[in-house]
């Protein structure tokens, strides 16, 4: 049995964890000053120099002027706001708030919000991007942006997530609205965080739950949300199993990150016939080659045990957890994760990115150099997004369809979009990343002109 001091979850413990961004910011400066990398930064480059890096390489291909290239990186907005709450300490604590609207050419802007210590405005630059062009590549009417709050949301009680939430949308409010940007669930936020926004948008504007995505049920939510991410994944390792002669039922994998994303993708895998072999969350990392059971293991979190004391397994290292040998390996957790430290002992045939830019470029290439069939993360987690755009949808009708309707529908999307990044990268004998970022900035490019706006 896996076995590891339990450590306390409670919300609200105050005195034992700093929660002010002065703190992180310090952190941050030790590192660099002791030339490690910053908290939060598993690689050596940001997540907006990875973006970037893709956005480089597919615009060059595509051959697009300098000027035109400045359009289409830069954000259309930004937007910085101040977040005074008094906690639980007694202290007034401020945090900093961010949403950026990229590109909003294809439709409104969509993207999620996070709240985690090591949120920054260059972070949801990057992140803003690429939902411009995965929202492209999955064929929806949307744009791209991103939120945050730099929070320790782990740290923090319900009541006190709930002050920050209705806080950072009453200063935010008037760039946000049905047919203007319409936020969604992300890192450390939830069904419950949109209904707090829903409902603060509401007090201004009246009854609007197509305001944001990701809602309860109860609050006109979408049956398959939650777990759309997971199954987009899943959609997408059907599709790419074929054609490296893998299949689903005698697959091993693993899974890095055991949040919404990760859990969900092991336990519809799991539905195919799949074993999960080795898995790791924010506390520690577990293996075992009998198997570890995905639905086990999910009720096991969330009765608030630890994963590395789910018996029947053997804790081993976070570093370890790569070199596990398996079919499929889904990143699943932060950005950066596989770098050029460590793609060299990843023993996998496929990637699928369920995190949002969880390869650097140097990983890319050693990944590419050892046969690794790479699913990008701008095509591979937009299960979210499609879903969303169902959820929105709906939302404007008042209108709610079956899970197995929304499921189905998600399927159709998710395999059209692997087929059209398939099919393009085999015509330009290129790695499905490239190809991704050329059909997206292809998409977005083209609305762009037909409107005017270049």
């Amino acid at each position: 049995m896996a076995t590891r001091a339990k450590r306390d979850k409670s919300a609200g413990n105050g005195e034992a964890t700093d929660k002010s961004p002065t703190a992180v910011d310090e952190a941050k400066e030790r590192a660099v000053a002791e030339g490690e990398p910053k908290p939060g930064q598993r690689a050596e480059v940001s997540n907006l120099d990875i973006v970037r890096h893709y956005f480089d390489g597919a615009v060059e291909r595509l051959q697009l002027p300098d000027d035109v290239r400045t359009v289409f990186w830069t954000p259309y907005r930004e937007v910085i706001v101040q977040i005074p709450v008094r906690l639980s300490d007694g202290k007034i604590h401020t945090f900093s708030g961010y949403r950026i609207q990229h590109n909003g050419a294809r439709g409104p802007y969509k993207g999620g919000i996070r709240y985690h210590p090591e949120v920054d405005v260059d972070e949801v630059r990057a992140l803003a991007s690429l939902m411009t062009w995965k929202t492209a590549v999955a064929n929806i009417p949307f744009g791209g942006a991103k939120g945050g709050i730099n929070c320790p949301a782990d740290q923090l009680d319900r009541a006190e997530l709930q002050k920050i939430t209705r806080s950072f949308m009453d200063k935010i409010e008037k760039i946000l609205g049905p047919t203007r940007d319409i936020p969604a669930p992300d890192v450390n936020t939830d069904a419950q965080v949109m209904a707090w926004l829903m409902d603060e948008y509401g007090k201004l504007h009246g009854h609007t739950p197509a305001i944001c995505t990701g809602k309860p049920i109860a609050l006109e939510g979408s049956y398959g949300r939650e777990q759309a991410t997971g199954r987009g994944c899943v959609f997408m390792f059907r599709e790419a199993a074929p054609q490296i002669g893998l299949t689903p039922a005698e697959c091993t994998f693993v899974v890095q990150g055991y949040g919404n994303v990760g859990s969900w993708a092991a336990r519809i895998l799991q539905q195919l016939g799949a074993r999960m072999v080795g898995v790791s969350d924010a506390t520690g990392a577990i293996r075992s080659d009998a198997g570890i059971d995905a639905d086990d293991l999910a009720a096991h979190l969330r009765d608030r045990g630890e994963l590395t004391e789910f018996p029947g397994t053997e804790v081993i290292s976070p570093d370890d957890l790569l070199a596990i040998e398996c079919d499929v390996l889904i990143p699943a957790a932060l950005g950066g994760m596989i770098h050029e430290s460590n793609a060299d002992r990843i023993n996998t045939r496929m990637i699928i990115e369920g995190a949002n830019s969880p390869t650097t470029p140097a990983a890319d290439v050693i990944l590419h150099e050892k046969g690794v069939h790479v699913v990008p993360d701008v095509m591979a987690n937009a299960g979210g997004v499609v879903c969303s755009y169902f959820e929105w949808v709906q939302n404007l009708q008042h209108f709610r369809w079956s899970e197995r309707e929304v499921n189905d529908k998600l399927g159709g999307i998710m395999r059209r979009a692997y087929r059209d990044v398939n099919s393009r990268a085999r015509e330009d004998r290129i790695s499905l990343r490239e190809a991704a970022y050329l059909v997206g900035i292809e998409r977005v490019v083209e609305a762009s002109r037909t409107r005017g706006y270049v």
